[in-house]
């Protein structure tokens, strides 16, 4: 099995196994014990401290990267998206100004036969 040691103290990103699915996870990698990798987030919500910790094994792991940090992100600006010519799209793709009507044959779905 590969060792991830390299990755530690550092921000990354993990695309592991569950089953047929690939899920992402992110955080600081916090440890490796030799047959699983440790993630560890923190977030604060309503002025209060929590974090998230993962426990990831080796066999489950499709792969991992540094995430790069803020500071070098900020210095290639990225060009701003194209704005639509046609006002009408940009409303729509903004999903302002739809009527009830429009919206409603945006989301026509097929009803389901009611069971008896």
């Amino acid at each position: 099995m590969a060792s991830y040691a390299q990755f530690l103290g550092r921000k990354v990103t993990v695309q592991y196994r569950v089953g047929d699915v690939l899920l992402p996870a992110s955080g600081t990698f916090a440890a490796d014990s030799g047959r699983s990798i440790f993630l560890e987030q923190h977030v604060e919500q309503r002025g209060k401290l929590s974090y998230f910790r993962w426990e990831i094994p080796y066999q489950y792991i499709h792969r991992i990267e540094e995430v790069p940090d803020i500071a070098e992100q900020q210095t290639t600006p990225e060009p701003a998206p194209a704005m639509p010519e046609n006002s009408h799209a940009a409303s729509a793709s903004a999903g302002i100004g739809l009527s009830s009507s429009s919206a409603a044959s945006l989301l026509n779905l097929p009803q389901r036969p009611k069971a008896v």
